[in-house]
């Protein structure tokens, strides 16, 4: 059992360090177009009929890209901390003219994807907080329920910004189908999002199992010590007050 708690908690930290990359790889996807950045995407759509919009266009994280001819990300705009995605937004397009129109007259994707922002960083931030208490739980048994809730928090903010990535741009994918346009999620953006997500949930419950492990075993060790040694002197005490016995009895016949 002792033994338990450090391998509980080198694989805690090795699926928390993997989601923490997954987390990175979505986050960095439109700040640089080298591999495998420039795969990562949450939405291409067609924008035929918008004036000055890339064709197709690419969300990502920061920005919106355009598509070169081996399927990356390419001519990426300007880097825009929480981007929206609301097309006639003049981060996006800029315009209404040839937009679908479920992004006219609404904020609904807007607030959308600018939570989603936030509640990812938020992820990341406790995510590689618990990335480092963890390393307390390999010797210590208060540092796994440290790490458990660090990385509980994580999972809470992952778990919003997954569901908000989700619906966000599956509706935005059905807008822009209904208008006529070809439109397509990022496979890789919402499958690292969701494994992070797993990922952080392992580790919470691994790092809860870590942290129980030697206060169950050192409970079991004390149990067997002191009830042990009781039992053992009744059975001596039990011995002798019975070989007494006999020899008074002896004496008697």
């Amino acid at each position: 059992m002792p033994a338990s708690r450090p391998l509980l908690g080198f694989t805690s930290l090795v699926l928390l360090a993997g989601g923490i990359l997954l987390q990175f790889l979505v986050i960095l996807s439109g700040t640089t177009q080298s591999n495998p950045e420039n795969q990562i995407y949450f939405l291409q759509t067609s924008t035929n009929g918008i004036p000055g919009a890339r064709n197709p266009s690419r969300w990502t994280f920061f920005s919106i890209c355009g598509v070169d001819g081996n399927g990356g990300n390419t001519d990426c705009g300007a880097t825009v901390p929480a981007l929206p995605f609301s097309p006639p937004n003049p981060h996006d397009f800029g315009t209404a003219v040839g937009v679908p129109p479920d992004f006219i007259g609404t904020n609904h994707y807007f607030y959308l994807s600018r939570f989603m922002f936030a509640f990812y960083l938020v992820a990341l931030f406790f995510s590689v907080i618990s990335l480092f208490t963890g390393l307390l739980a390999l010797c210590s048994r208060l540092g796994g329920y440290i790490s458990a809730l660090n990385v509980g928090i994580a999972l809470f903010f992952q778990s919003l910004a997954a569901s908000l990535l989700t619906a966000c741009f599956v509706q935005g994918r059905d807008a822009f189908r209904r208008a006529g346009q070809q439109a397509s999620i990022g496979v890789k953006a919402f499958a690292f999002t969701w494994a992070a997500l797993f990922c952080f949930l392992l580790c919470t419950v691994l790092f809860c199992i870590g942290g129980s492990v030697s206060k169950q075993s050192s409970s079991s060790r004390r149990r067997g010590g002191v009830f042990g040694r009781k039992a053992s002197t009744r059975s001596r005490g039990s011995f002798i007050d019975t070989e007494s016995q006999r020899r008074v009895k002896d004496e008697y016949e």
